[in-house]
């Protein structure tokens, strides 16, 4: 990267000095030897992405930059690379802990767990994640997160944060390690249309921009069918309807049949896991517009790495079954072409690996684009913010990563990303 007039860059070969204040206010432009229009699918030859602080100020040829010849401008040169919008994963967990599962989470507190959000942060961002939605977080932490990195304290992707997530008493949200004479209750729990309404309040009080709960069993949760639905229809349909009215759109962990249905028809805005998810649901999910956000890479590691990581056998035990069935329902889906949201768990496997799962979509049953359009342009409509991320369009921002050869070929290309771009500011850059 460098500082060039822009009658040197069109000759390519000038290098300009400056002082550090004409650096920060320097135009700066890229150019994508090939750049994926991820709507059309197509890849654009020779694109020059000239960018104005946070956002893009237009996307031209070399020849149309003529009009811009007296401005000085910061030059990358990525004509050898893929040049793509920034990702997005709309189901992680920032401050949880790969290695730290089951009674191994009783020795972390939540100032800890904001530690770890700091470092996993950083990871997912270098892997070319630039806005992700933290799907419950301990004590408002997400939060937390979300703040120090708008404000520059850390780096870390753009955060959707959800807070504590809400669950019924002795569901999966709620903390069922310990016996009665340690009873411990989570801070989302809450039982009735009133006090799940309650909950939500309290989640947008706190800072959530969206509400997650539950409304399953969980693999990962000590003592829960993970089929079986938790939440009536009345308390699920409570919690959208408030917090629709506030805003804020709604996320529900679901794995079993049962429970995708009810949530469906209380009108949730997307279904985690889906595991097990009917026909009938798809059919439904299909016409009411209902994403799907399906982390169908998450059960390899559990099986290979989840024992030493401290996740019960009752866990494991669960999810040999979940595993499959979620993959399979994933392709009817899939085929039936159900709006796919990208939610890959992680937290439950390592930060950093969320591009791992582009390869199992594409295995079972999306093309290329399509996986790549769940993490750009589906998980932008889903949050809200079709308007400002998902493409690199003008007047988006500027998150843009680029990769080494073509990942409409080669789609595992998106676990090595070289280039990072958030917001105009280059993250990584390697050769």
């Amino acid at each position: 990267m460098r500082k060039i007039a822009l009658a040197a860059l069109l000759a390519l070969t000038t290098t300009l000095t400056s002082t550090a204040a004409e650096q920060a206010e320097a135009i700066t432009v890229i150019h994508a030897g090939q750049m994926l229009d991820v709507k059309s699918g197509k890849l654009l030859k020779d694109q020059f992405i000239i960018i104005d602080g946070q956002r893009i100020r237009d996307i031209v040829t070399l020849r149309d930059m003529e009009d811009m010849d007296d401005e000085e401008v910061e030059f990358i040169d990525l004509s050898e690379m893929t040049v793509l919008p920034g990702l997005s994963d709309s189901h992680v967990h920032l401050t949880s802990d790969a290695e730290v599962h089951g009674y191994k989470r009783l020795t972390r507190s939540t100032p800890r767990a904001a530690i770890t959000g700091v470092r996993n942060a950083r990871r997912t961002l270098e892997a070319g994640f630039t806005t992700v939605r933290n799907v419950g977080a301990p004590g408002f932490a997400d939060v937390d997160l979300m703040e120090a990195i708008e404000d520059g304290d850390v780096p870390g992707p753009r955060i959707i944060p959800a807070g504590r997530s809400i669950g019924i008493t002795g569901g999966h949200c709620d903390n069922n390690l310990l016996p009665f004479e340690n009873r411990r209750t989570a801070g989302g729990v809450a039982d009735g249309p009133w006090a799940v309404r309650a909950k939500v309040r309290e989640n947008k009080k706190f800072g959530a921009k969206v509400i997650k709960f539950c409304g399953t069993g969980g693999v990962l949760s000590k003592g829960t069918k993970v089929g079986a639905q938790q939440f009536s229809f009345e308390e699920m349909k409570a919690i959208v309807d408030e917090a629709h009215q506030l805003g804020l759109k709604v996320a529900v962990h679901a794995h079993g049949e049962e429970g995708i249905d009810t949530a469906i028809k209380a009108g949730v805005d997307s279904i985690e896991h889906s595991s097990f998810i009917s026909d009938e649901g798809i059919r439904t999910a299909r016409h009411n517009g209902t994403y799907l956000s399906m982390d169908i890479y998450v059960s390899d590691y559990i099986l290979s790495e989840g024992e030493a990581a401290g996740i019960l056998e009752e866990s494991l035990k669960k999810e040999r079954t979940v595993g499959k069935k979620q993959r399979e329902r994933f392709q009817a889906a899939a085929k039936a072409g159900v709006k796919m949201a990208y939610g890959t768990d992680a937290g439950v496997y390592p930060h950093g690996d969320n591009g791992k799962q582009m390869r199992y979509m594409v295995k079972w049953g999306l093309s290329p684009l399509q996986a790549i359009q769940s993490s750009t342009i589906n998980n932008a409509k889903l949050f809200g913010l079709e308007n400002d991320i998902g493409q690199i369009k003008e007047g988006y921002f500027a998150d843009i990563i680029a990769v080494n050869g073509d990942p409409l070929q080669e789609i595992s290309l998106l676990e090595s990303v070289r280039f990072v771009m958030k917001s105009g500011d280059v993250i990584i850059s390697k050769e």
